[in-house]
């Protein structure tokens, strides 16, 4: 320290506020990287969720009309027959019955 620093007090001051403001930047670089990434990520949301189906679909393409109802034939006939089983043994009558619903087309 000169005797300057006594006259001039804020050119003592000064190398301080360099590190606080250097700091501050420090701190505050990858938050201002984080608001632009969101900002990028909420602009162009639809075209990240369009690529991002049509990859999808690319990978396992949908289902025919005719092959979602055979899907949903079979999905019911075993739901029947399960409710069968479980009634097998309390009523059979009803079970029979359940058994004959899940065989028809």
């Amino acid at each position: 320290m000169s005797i300057l620093a006594i006259a001039f007090p804020a050119q003592s001051a000064i190398p301080v506020a360099q590190v606080v403001t250097s700091s501050i930047i420090a701190a505050a670089r990858p938050l201002l990287g984080l608001g632009v990434l969101v900002t990028f990520l909420l602009i162009f949301k639809p075209l990240l969720l369009g690529l991002l189906r049509a990859s999808f679909l690319t990978l396992k393409p949908r289902q025919s009309l005719e092959q979602r109802s055979i899907r949903s034939h079979l999905r019911s006939m075993l739901i029947l027959n399960r409710m069968a089983r479980d009634l097998e043994i309390s009523q059979p009558n009803m079970a029979s019955e359940l058994r004959a619903v899940a065989s028809r087309d």
